[in-house]
């Protein structure tokens, strides 16, 4: 389920506009229940890019080797449509069960 979320928590982040990982990892950490570590982010990064869901170019960095830039591609988007109605449906049964319905 984390990996999930932090799946859909990149695609949002993304979804803004093309990022590389360490801003990516700033942006989430300002919300503290959305913040997670680099060895979770590369790797969901990497998969996604290897899925088709994000595409990836290097570009300059201050700091020696070059960075890697993430963007959506269609497919991606599509995803990120995908787990928001996953998601929002979710959250409605978790607040419905929390509330004592059903």
């Amino acid at each position: 389920m984390r990996k999930g979320f932090a799946e859909l928590c990149i695609l949002i982040v993304l979804k803004r506009s093309e990022n590389y990982g360490y801003a990516i990892l700033a942006e989430l950490s300002a919300f503290d229940a959305l913040s997670f570590s680099e060895s979770t982010l590369y790797p969901v990064l990497s998969k996604m890019a290897g899925e088709g869901l994000l595409a990836v170019r290097e570009g300059p960095s201050l700091r020696g080797r070059a960075r890697r830039y993430y963007s959506l591609t269609a497919k991606g988007r599509a995803r990120l449509k995908n787990l928001t109605v996953y998601w929002k449906a979710l959250r409605a049964g978790l607040d419905d069960l929390l509330a004592g319905k059903g």
